[in-house]
């Protein structure tokens, strides 16, 4: 089951994960069932360190919407910590505005493009070929790109967070006015995919936004698109076979086109203002309009009559991209242009290293062109 595999992960997870272990899911040795998330004190009062507030009486009857006793809830509640830690980290993410470059991108994909992380990807895609293969089949998304995500967002379950889902939701719930509404629904939806997945909630750990598994899953985005592909009845995200096809699953869902480019470097005219135009991953220009301006692909793009114009800084200047359709799916993940950009980058150089393995087998269906053609090697020289 679930829990037991997320135990043995958190107690002995320290380098690649190349397989999920298979065990028998079983609600009652979590102490679980399915019919009642936790042993419910029949109290309906939430002490502990939520005591007290309001919020959490409104939460109580949220939840029997879905079915849930406030005494079951309140008890979950009075288990839950409040970790200021996580209130501190989240304030600290705050953008500080710049008013020239300052090399934000460069140090941005500093800590995602490094050797280490290409040929641990090279190494994760070795070991999970067969789901890899089998999820861009059926999702249409090219191996690389899930496996760049699951680079990006836990070095291939290296890191996987080591906080409990619970604390971290209840205190952005009740504790984090800012994203309250937010964080409440991410609570909501936890707490139905702990009763539904036979999961103590005490259990699972992950990111301190309550993100879980290799693919950093919210808990809104497990129940809408985690998917049990190694066919064993569990939506396990710790097993990375269901990370594979859940990743790949939620890239389809999110409008992933098959076939179609990613993002292409953008070659500014001379006269040519870019600096004056609305940047971003949620801007759209026609790609004629564009090169009405002076701004142009520097590579060969199939297709996409429509763009984002994308600013990277890169410390002495600025550097211009065009992203497309694709690009704009891998900002659903993460709203971040320079989050997409490395998760775009990091894929190519684990296809490129790869390909040079003799490694890839990827249909024409699913094979998603570089910046320049589609068998280009991508080199670790990512600016200029």
């Amino acid at each position: 089951m679930l829990f037991f595999r997320l135990m043995v992960i958190l107690f002995g997870l320290t380098t690649l994960l190349g397989c999920g272990s298979t065990t028998s899911r079983s609600g009652d040795a979590a102490g679980v069932s399915s019919s009642r998330l936790v042993p419910a004190s029949g109290s309906t009062r939430v002490d502990g360190d939520f005591a007290g507030y309001a919020a959490t009486s409104e939460f109580i009857q949220r939840m029997q919407r879905h079915g849930f006793s406030p005494s079951e809830v309140a008890t979950v509640l009075s288990g839950a910590k409040r970790e200021q830690w996580i209130i501190d980290a989240m304030n600290r993410q705050a953008p500080r505005p710049s008013t020239g470059p300052t090399g934000a991108w460069v140090r941005y994909r500093a800590k995602f493009l490094t050797e280490d992380n290409i040929a641990n990807g090279v190494r994760f895609w070795q070991r999970n070929e067969a789901a890899l293969e089998r999820a861009s089949a059926r999702y249409g998304v090219p191996p690389e790109y899930i496996v760049a995500i699951i680079g990006v967002e836990t070095r291939y379950g290296g890191y996987i967070g080591k906080t409990r889902i619970i604390d971290a939701l209840a205190t952005l719930a009740f504790a984090y006015p800012r994203r309250a509404e937010y964080f409440t629904s991410e609570l909501e939806s936890f707490l139905i995919m702990a009763r539904d997945e036979g999961v103590d909630p005490f259990g699972p750990r992950g990111s301190y936004a309550g993100a879980m598994g290799l693919g950093q899953f919210m808990p809104t985005s497990f129940r809408d698109y985690a998917v049990d592909f190694d066919g064993d009845g569990d939506r396990d995200l710790w097993s990375p076979v269901d990370a594979i096809g859940s990743v790949a699953n939620y890239f389809r869902s999110h409008g992933w086109r098959a076939g179609e480019p990613v993002a292409v470097r953008a070659r500014v005219e001379p006269g040519a203002d870019p600096g004056s135009m609305k940047t971003g991953f949620d801007t759209r220009y026609g790609v004629r309009e564009l090169a009405g301006r002076g701004i142009t692909s520097t590579g060969t793009p199939r297709g996409p009559s429509q763009a984002s114009l994308l600013r990277l800084d890169v410390g002495t200047s600025y550097e211009y991209w065009l992203g497309f359709n694709n690009f704009y799916t891998i900002t659903r993940y993460n709203h971040s242009t320079y989050y997409a950009m490395a998760v775009h980058h990091l894929a190519q150089a684990i296809r490129a290293r790869m390909a040079g393995a003799g490694g890839v087998r990827v249909s024409d269906a699913s094979r998603t062109p570089t910046e320049s053609d589609p068998g280009r090697r991508v080199s670790l020289r990512l600016a200029g």
